[in-house]
Formats: C-alpha cells, structure tokens, sequence
C-alpha cells in the first residue's frame, strides 16, 4: 500500500497544533522530529541515549509528517491543513515561516524506519521506557513499561509526556484509580500502574490511539487493570456510557491529560466534576505561550495548584481539588 506523506516544516511552538490538524484531517500516523545541533543542550538528567543524528532543520523549527491512505482526497488535506495553519496567530501560536509539501511512501518505508531511533528511556527515577524490540536489563527497583506506539503518539520522549510521567510519580502512593485523558500510545495508562495504581481508565477519540494503546497495555499484561476506550474527552463518564463492571467509576484520585492547552481548558470543569476531594488533576502538553491561560483556568474553576514542573518551553500543571470540595 502506498500513502501520501505530508510534511510540514514549522516552528517547534506550533508543531502540537499542526500535529493535531493532520489527525483532524484523517492521518493514519503523526511523525515531529525537531532542529538538532551540536549546541543546542539536551537533557541528560535520566540517562538518556541519543541515538538520533544531527539534522539541517533551522533552529527553532519542526518537520511534522502525516501520512494519509492513497485514496485520500490529498488536495483538499492540503489546502485546508494550510488554511489551519495560517490560522494559528489568532490563537496564540506563530508558525514561522512555514512550508508544506507532498510526497508518496510505501507503507513498509515508514512504518518501521523511526523504530532504529527509540532506545530505551529512563523517563523518572523509577520509569523506563523499553522498545518492544530492543533488548534491556531493568536495575533493581526499575520499572519497565514496554512500548510499540505503532502509529500513535507517545514514544516518552517528547517533553510533555516526560513531565507528565514524573508528575505522576510524585503523586501516585499505591492504590489509586486515575483517568488518562487522550491515552495515545497508552504510555501514561501504563506507567500510572508502574508507579503503584490500581485501575485506569484511559480514553482517546482517535481509534488509531484506541487500537494502539490496547495492545500496548496487553504488552504489559495489565488488561485487567487498564480499560480502553474510545471517547471526546470526558464524553464517556458524562453520558453514563457503560463501562467495565470491575472498571474505574468517578470520582477518582487522578486525572491525567496530556493533550493541546485549548482542550485542557474545555476539560477543565469535568475534571473538577470527576475527581475526589483532594484529588488532583495533572495538564501537560501546555506550550508556554499558554501558561497563563490554563493558569486562570484552573483557578477559576476552584482548582489549588500544588506544582508548575517545565522542560524546554513546555509545561505541565498538577492541580489538587480541595478536599472539602463537594460537586
């Protein structure tokens, strides 16, 4: 089978949006490697292995890649993908100079060709993230989550889902039931049961994620403990939609989300409405242009901010319902 390629180059601040149009537009899978250089700093604060080679992307910029099935109407991915992205000033979001271009792929060309940069990740003290098809022996006390993202996000890599990762080893005491808001790859559903949850509830609108997500949490032999389902945000707790007999229910200890910042602040509301007094709700994929609104959101909303952790230009939020809170 073969696939248009659409590759955007943009600047990194507006890679998440442009990344989220793709998907809007049917992409079957969503590739951002970002400017890397001799001087620009990377951290190493984990161990981490960079395997992957120095590239001739502008500082400051982003190639962002969707991939859409040979019968797709690509022409009109195109222009509207464009009209979206010139659209982003108004919300906050310059995409620099960018550009757009089409190209054709064989499936097998890039399916598979990324997997020679995913090594292994120590993401917190306690998480490492392994590729199923690399070979590892985990320390004494590490936790392993086994990964294949097959065409969704959430290698572990990308700031967001790190700082998500260790909001939630700073929080998760054993015992807890949590939410993972836009699951993905699964990634959070399964390091929050790593770290000492009992049950998660992960959702994501994005069958590809669903489908993804599924099998990596049966990777990891936790198919009792995660439920997977497909749903817009909160959609499916809202509607009273049937879930697992044995599954999450709210309220809960946690809510996880690492999504857009303007989908953080839709979701605001029915996170406050699902949590337990003294629960707390975790936002991360918050570029820093957009600190301040998600700030006054959540404040307005009743939320007390226990912590604000950063990684680059992102941010991510760990937010306590106050325990006397009834709703």
């Amino acid at each position: 089978m073969r696939w248009h390629e659409v590759t955007v180059l943009a600047a990194e601040q507006a890679q998440e949006m442009v990344a989220h149009y793709m998907n809007e537009l049917g992409a079957g899978g969503v590739s951002i490697e970002e400017s890397w250089s001799e001087d620009r700093p990377r951290d190493m604060s984990f161990g981490e292995w960079y395997d992957k080679p120095l590239n001739d992307i502008p500082a400051g910029y982003a190639v962002i890649k969707g991939y859409y099935p040979e019968q797709a109407d690509i022409g009109r991915v195109v222009g509207s993908l464009t009209d979206s992205i010139r659209g982003l000033p108004a919300y906050g979001y310059d995409p620099g100079n960018f550009t757009v271009g089409v190209g054709e792929v064989k499936e097998e060309d890039w399916a598979d060709a990324w997997k020679k940069y995913f090594k292994p990740l120590q993401v917190t003290e306690r998480l490492t993230i392994k590729p199923t098809w690399e070979d590892y022996v985990p320390r004494p006390g590490e936790a392993i989550i086994e990964l294949d993202p097959g065409m969704a996000f959430g290698t572990g890599s990308h700031p967001t889902t790190a700082l998500c990762l260790r909001a939630l080893e700073g929080v998760i005491r054993g015992g807890e039931e949590v939410i993972d808001v836009g699951t993905g790859s699964g990634i959070l559903a399964v390091g929050a049961m790593k770290l000492g949850a009992r049950r998660v509830l992960a959702l994501d609108l994005d069958p590809v994620a669903v489908s993804s997500a599924t099998a990596n949490v049966k990777l990891n032999g936790l198919e009792r403990a995660i439920e997977v389902r497909r749903s817009d945000l909160l959609g499916a707790i809202r509607s009273g939609e049937r879930l697992a007999a044995e599954g999450v229910r709210p309220p809960v200890d946690i809510v996880v989300a690492n999504i857009l910042a303007e989908i953080i602040l839709r979701m605001i509301g029915d996170a406050m409405e699902v949590l337990k007094p003294g629960g707390v709700f975790i936002a991360s994929g918050i570029y820093e242009n957009k600190e301040q609104d998600v700030e006054a959101g959540l404040l307005a909303a009743g939320f007390e901010l226990i912590d604000r952790v950063r990684e680059e230009d992102w941010i991510a939020f760990v937010a306590g319902k106050p325990k006397g809170e009834v709703r």
